[in-house]
């Protein structure tokens, strides 16, 4: 999937909320609202976002959040998760229209809002005929005060969806590799257990399979270690093992596993040995605890803790526009990829240029037509909106790509490239593989090449070779991004990043100028020769080179990386750490 993308409209000053004093934040695209008739009652969809992956979420409710004027949200995370559905398709059009978000989870003074209090806000947003999509953790109708507020929009006469989500007493074992039930064990109950309320632990005495629910702001030792008491003295062996699983299907998730007698300790150690408060985000969702023998099971089902680069995070110096695929893959294998804008992609000084080209396009004037980069297709399609143009503009015209990428962002424009590059996504490969001007079959011998200021001479001067006339225009800059914040640039030089990925000889130079040296406990992986010449050039060694220059392949090359580093590791009977765990003194330049 390609990411090139326009920012979305910038926010209108925040409001407050009558209802509870909340802020509500407007960001407007540049669809209108859409018309309703006056006095038909607002519609209500009630949103379960599972546990905390946003891959958990339905087609439906992808859907009804693109498509939302109103979205209520109860957590940061949903806040981000809008952010990221609305903010564009891969071609840079802004999705939906009008759409306020509105903060449902706390007021002002950080305090979370009674049950009836959500009612009143979710049917104040909806009365006025307006879509309201509200966003509940885990599933809508279990565990959550979805409900209540359901049953409040119902007696106000709203119509009312409901989109059931992945709800954390199923989804957070799936993700621990903790199986609730088994051939011999068919039964679990699911209790939420809380400082506030009193359990009849003597209903949950017997064999089955016990999950316990826990609020992340509870206090876990407390509420833990007294549950684990209250179940031994239900009648509960002692030894029964059980499982803790903190930040359940993020990337954030670990899992103390211990038995009854022996949670407080081991539990104790675990919080002690975590991730220091101060430098890492604060958990959200239900801590889940699984009680039974089917926890003794994790040891060959664990499947999600035991990925190649779990919890690694992975810095990802490039244009903001496209490091969104690289970051998918990254996390698909366990990581947290950070996107630091290294490189600014800004208009050309001269936009006369790449206006008589595409007058120059429409009238016939080129044969071909080669795009070098995303950047590249997204110039020329905004000049096309400027003008009023479509694809059927390149009706005659033979296109090429110079990679997959690229191919992909020409196809969302409903274009389908005459050539791709059979081996190496270059310009070298493309010339591989491009034709020799015929003055037979070709009519004209001139190509369009919309590239960057700073492109190379390779492919200009292979086509001349071929006998082809390219018009190499400037079709936009590429500049040097602004500096970082302060604690990012001081977590790169501190090692505190556990792998920088580049994916360019300018996002080494970039990266260095801007931000400093990788520490030499950093893992490096480049995406091709050049990117790693480069960062040899300024002293770094490179770790990992991808067989192939696309970023799927440099990914799996740290995931192969990281998952010999984990073997190697457990052969040896050590603990697996991150390389931000474990400090090498220097880095060795690669010889």
């Amino acid at each position: 999937m390609t990411t090139a993308q326009t920012s979305p409209s910038p926010p209108s000053p925040a409001k407050k909320d009558p209802v509870n004093s909340t802020v509500t934040t407007r960001t407007t695209s540049t669809t209108a609202r859409r018309a309703r008739p006056a006095g038909r009652p607002g519609k209500v969809s009630f949103v379960g976002t599972g546990p905390g992956d946003p891959g958990l979420l339905t087609v439906r409710a992808v859907d009804l959040i693109r498509a939302a004027e109103v979205v209520i949200i109860e957590s940061p995370a949903h806040r981000t998760l809008v952010d990221a559905l609305r903010s564009g398709d891969s071609s840079g059009h802004t999705l939906g229209g009008e759409l306020t978000v509105v903060e449902g989870g706390i007021n002002d003074a950080g305090a979370a809002l009674t049950h009836a209090v959500r009612g009143r806000l979710v049917v104040k947003h909806a009365r006025g005929g307006a879509h309201v999509v509200r966003l509940l953790a885990g599933d809508v109708l279990t565990h959550g005060t979805g409900p209540e507020e359901a049953q409040a929009c119902r007696k106000a006469g709203l119509d009312v969806e409901v989109i059931p989500g992945v709800a954390s007493a199923l989804a957070v074992p799936a993700y621990a590799g903790v199986p609730l039930t088994t051939r011999g064990s068919e039964r679990f109950g699911v209790v939420r257990v809380d400082d506030n309320r009193r359990t009849d632990w003597t209903a949950y005495a017997d064999d089955s399979t016990l999950v316990l629910l826990v609020a992340a702001s509870a206090d876990l030792m407390h509420t833990a270690t007294a549950a684990a008491a209250g179940l031994v003295s239900a009648g509960r062996a002692a030894a029964t093992a059980v499982s803790v699983t903190r930040g359940g299907t993020t990337t954030a998730q670990t899992t103390t596993v211990s038995t009854l007698a022996d949670l407080g300790s081991d539990l104790g150690v675990a919080l002690a040995d975590g991730p220091d408060p101060a430098e890492s985000e604060p958990l959200t969702g239900d801590v889940v605890i699984v009680v039974g023998d089917n926890v003794e099971l994790r040891e060959q089902l664990s499947w999600y803790e035991t990925k190649p680069l779990f919890g690694w995070r992975v810095l990802v110096p490039r244009t903001k526009e496209q490091a969104g695929p690289l970051a998918e893959q990254l996390h698909g294998h366990g990581a947290v990829a950070e996107e630091v804008p290294t490189i600014s992609v800004e208009p050309p000084r001269n936009p006369q240029q790449m206006d008589k080209a595409i007058r120059g396009l429409v009238e016939g004037r080129y044969e071909w037509v080669a795009f070098t980069s995303v950047n590249a297709v997204r110039a020329v399609r905004e000049k096309f909106d400027e003008y009023g143009l479509d694809a059927r503009a390149f009706s005659g015209l033979k296109v090429a790509a110079v990679g997959e990428a690229t191919a992909d962002a020409i196809r969302t424009w409903g274009i389908r490239p005459d050539l791709v590059p059979s081996g190496e996504q270059s310009g070298r490969g493309l010339l591989e593989d491009w034709p020799p001007f015929d003055a037979v079959l070709d009519p004209i011998n001139r190509v369009f090449l919309p590239r960057a200021d700073i492109a190379t001479e390779t492919l200009m001067a292979g086509l001349q070779e071929l006998g082809w006339e390219a018009e190499d225009v400037t079709a936009y800059r590429t500049v040097r991004a602004a500096p970082p914040p302060a604690p990012v640039r001081e977590a790169i030089k501190a090692g505190r990043f556990d792998a920088v990925v580049f994916t360019s000889s300018s996002t080494v130079r970039n990266l260095v100028g801007i931000a400093g040296k990788p520490h030499p406990s950093t893992v490096i992986a480049c995406i091709g020769p050049a990117t790693a010449k480069t960062a040899e050039e300024h002293g770094l060694r490179v770790d990992v080179l991808a067989e192939f220059p696309t970023v799927e392949v440099l990914a799996e090359g740290l995931a192969d990386f990281g998952a010999q580093r984990r073997m190697a590791a457990i052969e040896a009977g050590e603990p697996v750490t991150r390389p931000s765990e474990r400090r090498t003194p220097v880095r060795r330049k690669a010889t």
